[in-house]
Parts: C-alpha cells; structure tokens; sequence
C-alpha cells in the first residue's frame, strides 16, 4: 500500500537524564531519530507515513516499534536483526544548560541497513520519500541503501527530500561531501542549515550555493537559520520567515519538526510561503516541549501555537 511518506534511517533509544550523566539520578526513557521524527510529525499533521530501517531483536528495538506504531507510522517493512543491538543515544544537560548528546551506536542493527531491506516499501510506493545525511555516515552498507532509495524514489515519480543534518560525530566534511553530493541529481527538496550548505554546494556566499543547486535540478532549497527563521529559495526568488515566537524548552528536534510542517504543506498543495510558515510553526511546537518528537502538533493544534505563555487556551 502506498503511504504520502516514506522515511528510510536510524531510530535509537534515547535516554534523557536532568543534569550531568556522571551524577547520577533518574533517565527518561523514549526513542529518537531523525527519519522517524519526521514520520511521526507528518503522521500527526494527518498524512499516512511508513518508517523502514533496522532495529535489534531486543527490549529497545520493540520499544521502537511500538512506540512508532502508537503514532500512527506504518513499520510494516522494518527489518528485526536478531544478533544485533539497536542503538541508544544519551542526553544530559550540561555546564550552562547546554544540551550534550553521547551516542552507543557502533555496529548497531541499523548500521547494517541495506538495500534489500528497502525494497519491498520502495515497491509499495510514496508521494514523498524523505532521507537525511545521517544514514549514509552509519557506514556503507547504509549509504548504498540511501542511493538505492532516492534513485529508485525518483524514477517513480516520487517527490525526493533530503536533509542535510550534519553530525560532526559521525563523519568529517570530506566524507560528508564525497557521500552527499551524487544524491543531489535525484532530490527535489533540500534542506539544510546555513553552515551546511557547503557541504553541498560551492560558492563564496549562500547566495551562489543556492544558485548553483537550483541549476543543478533542486526544486526548492529550504534553508533552517534557527532562532532567525527560515528560507526557501526556488526559480521564482527567495521567501524568508520569522521564527514563531513561544517560550524554549528544549531544542533538539526542532530540525526534523521544521521537516515535517514543511513536507505536510507540500503533502496538502500549500505554496513554498505557506509550507515555509507551517513549518516554523511545528518547529515552534517542538522547541516548547521536551524531547526530539513529543511536542509535535496535530493538524487542529497548529492554530494554538504561538500565543503568550501566560495565555490560556479556552
């Protein structure tokens, strides 16, 4: 059965502890990634969305699927390896509030995704297949199944989006560029933030980056700036957007909610002015909450998000 979208990556188990991991205390337990943050935001928004990668045959691989499961995200095609253990991520909030992430996921089930194992959903069909950076930098197995994905995407006529997310964690710029940059014939949407625009573009300014991608068949090129907003940039010129304003909670995941709003605009027909507002608006939702997924929005909450803190909701 075809699905509106197809996200193919990593999902781990995320623990999330108060303060500093070293002094101890209580963890929260819930999963995280970027692919499937995506699924379950669109998933919300009302637009039907299959996730496919690996997970291990253990506790934490069915905490996965049954959590995306109870979102309302198709994991029809996941692929269970028996011998392997799905990956866990760990936050702690550090010196100065900031948020440090630390990563258990060296030969994780979903390092071993391949292209095989995307078949079948591939087959199946989307109207939009959605991949990040991150799974290629897994290792090559899952790069190949990414190139697998996108080419195999585009020939059917599907609407490619790729987002650039970065993690310095995982490879270097180098690697970055020599594994992105062949995807770039086949996506239609990318999306990246300013410091990664050059990973996957050249020029002197964000300006000819654009440029230069949008010669080379992008269709829209949407660009995160954060606190500062957003832009998209298609043939017809440069759209920018403020951010929504709304009291910060936590912004890990604002990244993958700004996805999300973004792809369901293009899901529901919205121009890029209206996709771009939707998506500052789930990115809003998201950052008001704790955690990389739980703060997004349905469709009928999208009209409360950026009212005074102090407001009540009546």
């Amino acid at each position: 059965m075809s699905v509106d979208l197809l996200a193919i990556g990593e999902t781990m188990a995320s623990l999330r502890a108060a303060s500093l991991l070293r002094l101890g205390g209580q963890l929260a337990l819930s999963i995280a990634g970027a692919e499937s943050n995506v699924a379950i935001g669109v998933a919300r928004l009302g637009h039907s969305t299959r996730w496919v990668g690996r997970v291990g045959g253990d506790e934490l691989g069915q905490l996965v699927l049954r959590t995306l499961r109870a979102e309302r995200v198709d994991v029809e095609h996941v692929t269970v390896t028996p011998d392997a253990l799905t990956g866990m991520l760990l936050f702690e909030r550090g010196p100065g509030g900031a948020t440090r992430v630390h990563y258990r996921r060296q030969g994780s089930a979903a390092s071993r995704l391949a292209p095989h194992d995307i078949d079948t959903a591939l087959r199946d069909g989307m109207r939009v297949l959605h991949v990040t950076g991150i799974t290629p930098a897994l290792g090559d197995a899952p790069a190949q199944a990414v190139r697998h994905a996108v080419e195999a995407a585009r020939t059917a006529g599907a609407t490619v989006c790729l987002d650039v997310n970065f993690r310095a964690k995982l490879w270097g710029p180098v690697a970055a560029r020599r594994s992105l940059r062949p995807l770039l014939t086949h996506v239609d949407v990318l999306v990246a933030s300013e410091d990664e625009l050059p990973l996957v573009s050249d020029g002197s300014h964000e300006a000819a980056r654009v440029e230069a991608l949008l010669a080379g068949g992008i269709a829209e090129v949407v660009v995160k700036r954060g606190r500062h907003g957003a832009s998209v940039y298609t043939i017809d010129g440069r759209i920018d957007r403020p951010a929504v304003p709304v009291p910060v909670v936590d912004t890990v995941g604002a990244g993958d909610a700004f996805t999300a709003g973004y792809l369901s605009g293009l899901l529901d027909g919205l121009d890029p002015a209206d996709r771009i507002e939707r998506a500052g608006t789930v990115a809003a939702a998201a950052v008001a909450a704790l955690g990389d997924w739980e703060g997004l929005p349905t469709r009928s909450e999208l009209g409360h998000i950026g009212h005074a803190s102090q407001e009540a909701i009546r």
